[in-house]
């Protein structure tokens, strides 16, 4: 009976100082960087401000820019800094929705994917993986040209573009759009999406 008191008055002590501990935490704003406007992502609690630094974070571009149909779109943002009670961050990638990656893809159809390692005109190296889906079964004799052209696009975009307008264009469709003109020459297409980046590294 006594060792259940013990026990008892342990876990009230345990609770009472995690209670405690997350009194005296302090939130910060998220906030992102300025190609999204610096939006507010969220808060987060801390104790130590110094912890927030690497922290990497996940919202939506439908959450960011408040519109429902952008919700498939993950963003990763990485704080970078604090500023007041302001958390900074930087943009190191996004992907889609598995969901909504299977959904675009039908039954006699043919999807191509295309994998590219890109540097931006300021020096940052992304990886872009990006994808057409067909109207009908693509042939084989026109398969690696389809490639060709959307690896051309992704490549030519980011050797003439900053990050920040870069990564504005992958997000927003712009980039998707300009491989859907040149893979439509090709072949009958019925869907462009660049489905997934990753920062590999930034300019020193």
């Amino acid at each position: 009976m006594e060792e259940i008191e013990k026990e008892k008055s342990k876990e009230k002590r345990d609770h009472r100082v995690g209670k405690e501990t997350w009194r005296t935490k302090q939130w910060y704003e998220v906030i992102a960087p300025a190609m999204f406007g610096g939006a507010k992502i969220g808060e987060t609690p801390t104790l130590d401000a110094d912890n927030l630094s690497g922290r990497v974070l996940e919202t939506t571009l439908g959450d960011l820019i408040d519109d429902f149909s952008k919700s498939h779109i993950k963003l990763y943002f990485q704080v970078k800094g604090v500023e007041g009670n302001r958390a900074i961050t930087r943009f190191i990638g996004h992907d889609m929705a598995r969901d909504y990656v299977r959904s675009q893809v039908r039954r006699r159809a043919t999807k191509v994917d295309n994998i590219a390692t890109v540097t931006t005109q300021d020096g940052y190296k992304i990886r872009i993986s990006s994808m057409v889906t067909s109207f009908r079964r693509i042939q084989s004799s026109q398969l690696e040209a389809v490639r060709s052209g959307m690896r051309d696009v992704v490549e030519s975009r980011a050797a003439e573009r900053t990050f920040d307008q870069f990564v504005q264009e992958v997000v927003l469709g712009k980039l998707a759009s300009d491989i859907y003109k040149v893979v439509k020459k090709i072949c009958p297409v019925k869907r462009v999406e660049v489905r997934k980046t990753k920062v590999l590294a930034v300019p020193a």
